[in-house]
């Protein structure tokens, strides 16, 4: 069967579920591979057209918007009596010397990147950041510096936003793979409740598949930079739903007479 036909019928159907059991390792492996990719591209696609835009419009405010600063100390200092705060196009740029603004308050944008009087935040697709100053204590950083940074960053972006790309769909991968050995278990729990015959290759193998509705919400919500409250939790209890509905369509062993 198809992989994308596969998939399609694992959001529905607990039966077709129950039938892909007897699948080989090696597909279902593949399938997992495509899942997390998919599942993948709507953060990679937002982080990175953020971060992009981010390094972009901080760079020209540098240039032409923002006072002349210093880090020392673990300390923001400049001659800015408030904090300015400037909006571009949904990306918010926070500077605060003041210490009025709090991390917190940044969070709350989607996009922003926030120098403030003891970190900077940067917050890409609702994801934030903070860099602490006091990292750096004896270091003494002017606007200069962070221009030139700046332009180091723009410089290097073919190869730092493949690179994310990589190390999130390597961790997404990894996510993925855990749940789905864990999930197993609970197959196996729901095969002795039920009586059904099933093996952890089984049950891992349904695993697999019973995610996809799950991954697939979770994904759409994603793609629409909709946070879903108590989403681990959803996550697990749909997922375990499913993964019960399909042992429960597995035959039951037969007994002896």
């Amino acid at each position: 069967m198809n992989v994308f036909v596969q998939l399609w019928k694992s959001l529905y159907s607990p039966k077709d579920i129950a039938r892909f059991r007897f699948q080989g390792i090696g597909k279902t492996i593949g399938y997992l591979f495509l899942l997390t990719l998919l599942s993948t591209l709507p953060t990679f696609y937002y982080v990175s057209s953020s971060l992009t835009e981010g390094i972009r419009t901080t760079s020209a405010l540098l240039n032409n918007e923002l006072p002349s600063f210093s880090i020392e100390n673990g300390e923001l200092h400049s001659e800015a009596a408030t904090p300015i705060h400037i909006d571009q196009g949904g990306f918010t740029i926070i500077f605060d010397s003041t210490g009025k603004v709090t991390s917190e308050n940044v969070e709350q944008f989607p996009n922003a990147i926030a120098l403030l009087k003891h970190e900077a935040v940067l917050v890409a697709g609702h994801q934030a950041q903070h860099y602490s100053y006091a990292t750096f204590p004896d270091v003494t950083i002017t606007d200069e510096d962070v221009r030139a940074f700046i332009a180091s960053l723009q410089s290097l972006l073919p190869v730092l936003i493949p690179l994310f790309g990589f190390v999130l769909y390597v961790l997404a991968c990894a996510g993925k793979f855990l749940s789905v050995c864990v999930l197993a278990f609970f197959g196996l729990v729901f095969a002795g409740v039920l009586d059904k015959k099933l093996r952890y290759r089984h049950t891992w193998v349904m695993s697999a598949y019973a995610i996809t509705l799950s991954t697939v919400f979770f994904t759409l919500m994603e793609s629409m930079q909709t946070v879903v409250p108590y989403g681990v939790l959803i996550h697990w209890f749909v997922s375990l739903a499913v993964l019960f509905l399909a042992v429960k369509e597995v035959p039951s062993a037969k007994r002896e007479i």
